[in-house]
Order: C-alpha cells, then structure tokens, then sequence
C-alpha cells in the first residue's frame, strides 16, 4: 500500500462583521441623515397651508417612487418573505415615527412655541438609550446614558424654551414617542429587510396611512395641485430628506445600533440653528455655540466614535514598534510560513484577505 500524504490547510483567521461593527461609517451616515432633517425646517415652513396629509402622501409617495428600482427584485422577495407580525411593526413604524411624529408635531405647534416640541424629541436619545437594551434583554450602556444625556442638555440649550399650553405639553409628548418609535420599531425589521429595502416598504405605507388620515379628516380636501414653492419644498423633502435621509439612516443604524444612532438626532436642532440665520428666521448666538459644543461632545462620546479613531491612530505606532522576531542565517525572511488562502466567495469590496494566525492568537471582540 501506497501512504498517500495529506498537506494541512492553515486556518483562516476569523473575519470581522465589518458591516455591523463599523463605528465610523456608522457615525457619519447617521450625522449627514440628521443634518439634512435638520437643516429641512425652512421647507416646513412653506407648506404650512398645504393640507398636511396630502403633502405627507406626496412626500412618502415619491420617495416610494425613486427607491422602488433600487431595491429590485431582491427587496421584493424580502418584502414577501414577511410574516404578519412583521407587516404589524411596519405599519406601526409608519403610524407612530412617521405620520404620527410628524401630525404630533404640528399639533403641538399651535398651542406652544416650536421650541417645547424640540426639547421633548432631544430628550429620545435618553429614552432610547434605556429602552433599546431592556427590550434586547440587556442593560444600558452606562457610556451611551452618559452622551445622551449630554445630547439633551445641548439640544435644550440650543433651542431653549418657549409659552406652551397643556395641550403642547401632550402632544410634545406624543412626538417624543414617535421619535422613540422611529429608531426601536425598526431595529426587528432592519435585519430581514435591509436599509434600501425598508425604506422603500416603509414610505410606501406611510403614504397609504396618510392617504386615509387625508380621507377621514379632510374629505375631499385632503389633496390639490401645490404651488411653484410648496412643490420645490416637497420636493426637497422626498428626494433629499426621505430618500437620501433615510437610506443613511438606517445604515448608520445597522452599524451602530439604535440606542447609538439615537444620539444624532441631537444634531437635529443644531443644524435648524446653523441654516436659521441664512434664510432669516433665527441667530446663531453664544447659547446655540454651547449647546452645539454639549451635542458634539455627547455624541461623540456615547457613539464611540473618538475611541474607534484613536485606535487606528495608535495601530501604526504598535506596529512600529513591534520587535521583528530574527531570522536564522541562510534563511530567508518570511520563509517557512504558509501562504495565506483567500476563503471562497470573499472579495475586496466586502472583507479584508483572512491571514493566518500565530499560535497563541485570540479571537477579535465582538461587535459594540
């Protein structure tokens, strides 16, 4: 009998998820999604005698519209692969952190000043901050209540207070809950769905639910053709808010988790502060520096954001000053070590070429 010999294969280190563990990326999709709602405030401004649910079904319809392509026939097989209980939560994200969040807020508007609904919504960060982790069945992030709590400190201090009644107070409440509801409602279906895909389920039931709002409440003057601003400003709001706003959204959440993504929303009124003076509706003043100053600093600290960049700062320092191991005369450097293999399926674009490791290696961490 003939010994057959049998070369042993390294074993690939294993892979980093670095889609759902990108911190970075993570924080900068969700700011510019935050930024651009922020920085929305003068289109609120025009459609304030438009009926409020025919413009939100404009709104919601078109972002359908332009996201539908983009999710092809793959966001169409995830849609049908729902259950019932998912299609529930859809729909209650649209009721509650869309149309609702949206209907909450003009309503508190006419009994307060636009300052007491933004104090309430700075505060989700906090509220998401404890209940993300109680629903996954884990404890809060003591790093994460710390920022959020400075992210509603900062909000406050940009926006300060105004007059308000009972009723502003509540219905500041209910856009509190929405926006609570924006960020925890969607975390079971971010997994199945997918950011591009949810976007476009989620917006077109929005604008099915605010077609029926429009219906019940309105009658037949829920809809008419809008004017040459009050459509440039839906405009604005479906293709950069909804569409582009969204997708970063929720990708930003996909890496970062809600209770972390939540913390941008304090950049919200920052931004509004920002853009106010050019179109002469506000001042930037030394109030808005120092609540701007707080959000930065919160969100930086509770996201992670700042830790995750001094650590690459310092991996090349490390690696620097790594003692290289000597290499035997005749011998020579980096011979006798195995070839790294590629694992099929794997390119460039989605994970880094597996090496192999060092005896004594330890698996990386896992994800925040």
């Amino acid at each position: 009998m003939k010994a057959t010999a049998t070369a042993t294969r390294p074993k690939a280190a294993p892979v980093k998820n670095t889609v759902h563990n990108d911190p970075v990326r993570g924080a900068l999709l969700a700011a510019l999604a935050c930024v651009l709602v922020g920085g929305s405030f003068t289109a609120n401004s025009v459609l304030a005698d438009y009926p409020y649910a025919g413009g939100q079904f404009l709104r919601y319809g078109l972002a359908f519209a332009l996201l539908a392509p983009f999710a092809g026939r793959d966001g169409a097989r995830r849609v049908r692969a729902l259950g019932a209980a998912r299609w529930v939560r859809l729909a209650l994200l649209a009721a509650v952190g869309m149309v609702g969040f949206n209907l909450a807020v003009l309503a508190a508007e006419r009994g307060a000043e636009p300052a007491v609904p933004g104090v309430f919504v700075g505060c989700a960060p906090v509220v998401v901050a404890v209940l993300g982790p109680l629903l996954d069945g884990r404890r809060p992030r003591p790093v994460v209540l710390h920022g959020a709590a400075l992210v509603a400190v900062g909000a406050f201090t940009v926006q300060g207070w105004g007059r308000t009644d009972a009723a502003g107070i509540a219905f500041s409440l209910c856009a509190l809950g929405g926006e609570v509801g924006f960020a925890v409602l969607a975390v079971p279906v971010l997994r199945p769905l997918g950011p591009l895909t949810l976007s476009a389920t989620v917006c077109a039931v929005a604008a099915l639910e605010a077609a029926l709002v429009g219906a019940i409440a309105d009658g037949g003057a829920w809809l008419r053709l809008p004017g040459a601003a009050e459509g440039a400003a839906l405009l604005w709001q479906a293709v950069v808010v909804t569409v582009v706003g969204f997708v970063c959204w929720y990708r930003g959440m996909q890496r970062l988790g809600a209770e972390r993504a939540t913390l941008f929303s304090g950049l919200i009124p920052v931004a509004a502060a920002c853009t106010a003076p050019l179109v002469g509706t506000g001042s930037y003043g030394p109030a808005q520096a120092v609540g701007s100053v707080l959000v930065g600093t919160g969100v930086a600290l509770g996201s992670g954001a700042l830790n995750t960049l001094g650590a690459h700062r310092r991996a090349p320092n490390r690696r620097a000053s790594s003692p290289r191991p000597p290499v035997r005369q005749g011998q020579a450097a980096g011979a006798g070590r195995p070839e790294p293999r590629e694992p099929a399926g794997s390119s460039d674009s989605e994970v880094p070429h597996p090496a192999p490791p060092p005896p004594a290696a330890t698996h990386p961490s896992a994800g925040p």
